[in-house]
């Protein structure tokens, strides 16, 4: 009789490769070292992240069918190759300063491996987890956002150590090693499997509390409307969170007069509190509801970005920076969780492909709205309150889709009763 695997030694492995491709929100530690070793603009090298972001969105919603065919390890083994050798190739192209070969490797080589990598391993969380979705998708996705901080240190002194080609050979090295090891273990669990003592907990909750939805193809999920009332949420979640991460440091210098220093000290404290939203967020979302905690999301970002303009303390911008910043996050964690309320499991890796669509845009939208504003108006004020704007829509969305789920379900209810009686 074939062993079941550990599910928490699935998890693990999600942790690793999630660890690696999370690398990715370290990006900015190589802007100005490439830019004053090459000569190349801030604006040239950030167009490689850029890119990278982008091809994540393309290459999730592409991949999505991927990792549903051939399963998790086959997608995670491509994800190790391609986002490795996007390292080792943006290595090779500082060496011989070549700007379209760097944003090529790192952008859209090492973007399209990032996207395959990053819902590899959550589809099938999802599975292995049927009693705790969002405890366990948080966990793989806490790895994404830990990812950063960890690199971020590592490579800012091997750069100055030893240079900038040879860190991307090293990282590029490291990365394939973890990502191979944890695409060594991860596995879907066999058809039907659930774990010891989960009926019984259904029973026990209320099984009509824990179906899913609807148990929906890709194809079929795109049609709906609630697909596209979430993809709305994740648009402007991600949207306002990637602006503040993609001007920090100086917005904190400029708003409230902080260090150079001790911005980047915020700056670390952000990429922790984007990982601990990951898990905090998604284990309460396991609790209250998916519907629940995305309203409660968008309630505390309309609040801060409202007060963020008003504040002139340092300490109180840093709290009100960091609460966005677990939202951000937790948006992330609770979304593959949601995705199986709503559609089932059934081609969840494709659906969530499709939903990451809104990251790439989101990833060019933030960042783009936000410079724009500060240079036109010598202040971050009006992009705030741009996304304010923005965020009271997405709380209206959620309302809508919480209406939505509830009118669905008691369709659903209906129809079983009928089946029932007859």
């Amino acid at each position: 009789m074939k062993k079941t695997k550990n599910r928490w030694l699935i998890a693990l492995s999600a942790i690793f490769i999630h660890l690696s491709i999370g690398s990715a929100y370290a990006y900015s530690v190589y802007k100005n070292p490439i830019s004053e070793q090459l000569g190349w603009s801030g604006t040239q090298v950030s167009l490689a992240f850029t890119l990278a972001i982008v091809f994540l969105g393309l290459a999730a919603a592409i991949g999505g069918k991927y990792v549903e065919k051939y399963g998790p390890r086959k997608s995670a083994t491509v994800s190790a190759i391609l986002f490795s050798l996007g390292h080792l190739g943006s290595g090779f192209a500082v060496s011989i300063e070549s700007l379209p070969l760097f944003l090529f490797m790192y952008g859209v080589v090492g973007g399209i491996g990032l996207g395959i990598g990053y819902i590899s391993p959550v589809s099938t969380l999802v599975k292995w987890f049927p009693d705790r979705r969002g405890l366990a998708t948080g966990m793989a996705v806490f790895g994404f956002g830990a990812g950063a901080l960890i690199t971020s240190p590592i490579a800012a002194n091997l750069i100055v150590s030893i240079n900038i080609q040879s860190t991307f050979y090293i990282l590029g090295v490291v990365y394939l090693v973890l990502m191979m090891l944890g695409a060594s273990y991860i596995a879907r669990p066999e058809e039907g499997w659930a774990p010891k003592g989960f009926d019984a907990k259904q029973n026990a909750a209320g099984a009509k509390a824990k179906t899913d939805l609807s148990q929906l193809t890709a194809n079929e999920a795109v049609k709906t409307k609630r697909f596209w009332l979430l993809w709305t949420m994740i648009f402007i979640n991600v949207s306002s969170g990637i602006m503040i991460i993609s001007v920090a440091s100086p917005m904190a210098q400029d708003m409230v007069g902080m260090s150079a220093a001790a911005a980047a000290t915020m700056v670390g404290l952000m990429g922790l509190l984007n990982g601990a939203g990951r898990i905090g967020w998604s284990s309460i979302s396991d609790f209250i509801g998916r519907p629940a905690v995305f309203i409660t999301y968008f309630s505390i970002q309309i609040a801060a970005f409202i007060l963020i303009p008003m504040t002139t303390n340092a300490f109180l911008f840093q709290l009100l920076i960091l609460l966005v910043l677990t939202c951000y996050g937790g948006g992330f964690a609770a979304l593959p969780a949601f995705i199986g309320d709503l559609f089932g499991t059934k081609q969840l890796g494709a659906i969530h492909g499709y939903i990451l669509t809104a990251w790439s845009l989101a990833g060019v939208v933030g960042p783009i709205t936000v410079s724009y504003i500060r240079e036109t108006t010598n202040s971050y004020n009006a992009a705030f309150y741009i996304f304010t704007g923005l965020l009271i829509v997405a709380f209206i969305v959620s309302l809508v889709m919480k209406a939505d789920i509830k009118k669905i379900r008691q369709q659903n209810e209906a129809v079983t009763k009928k089946s029932l009686v007859s």
